[in-house]
């Protein structure tokens, strides 16, 4: 039985908050998401964080909120740019289990334009959404690969992507492991 938390990682648009909702229920977990924690503690959102006091700032209350939620029993949705701190990809590998959740620029642009969060979060790149997707995705791409335990098709409904989760999962009992792959097939 798993008693890790499960970190979700992913650019914007992938599902960490809706996958990571629908994982807890069925692992019977607790939900947290980095980013709703961090302006709960600033009293303000991550846009205000952002033109107040600059992106470095921001990247450091957000490590110090993941470094304070490591509980067991817990899925947390991680931030799109938590991943851009080494300290960051060191302590989700060292306390957890890692997953990827992917999806080709198309889909996160899609959701995002179906859904924007600019009050949450601002660009970051004042670029189109699917040019900004697609510059952030070169980007960050390896890092997410790098960090993860396992890599799944977040393109698909979110039960889908639960379901690949839970099977990726219980086919490897041992969760820290080199890089794995599932698709949906």
């Amino acid at each position: 039985m798993i008693t890790q938390p499960i970190f979700l990682i992913g650019a914007r648009g992938c599902g960490k908050t809706t996958v990571g909702q629908k994982l807890a229920q069925a692992c019977q977990f607790t939900f947290i998401d980095t980013d709703q924690i961090l302006q709960q503690r600033a009293q303000r959102s991550i846009a205000d964080i952002v033109a107040d006091e600059g992106w470095p700032a921001f990247r450091a209350l957000e490590t110090r909120t993941l470094q304070s939620l490591a509980a067991s029993h817990a899925v947390v949705a991680t931030g799109g740019g938590i991943i851009l701190a080494p300290v960051n990809r060191e302590f989700l590998r060292d306390n957890g289990i890692v997953i990827y959740l992917k999806a080709p620029v198309s889909v996160l642009a899609g959701r995002l334009e179906l859904s924007p969060e600019d009050s949450q979060r601002p660009t970051l790149t004042g670029k189109p959404i699917v040019e900004e997707v697609r510059e952030i995705l070169a980007q960050r791409d390896a890092l997410y690969g790098e960090t993860a335990h396992y890599v799944v098709d977040a393109a698909g409904e979110p039960v889908e992507v639960v379901a690949q989760i839970l099977a990726v999962l219980a086919a490897d009992r041992a969760p820290v492991q080199p890089l794995k792959s599932a698709t949906a097939g």
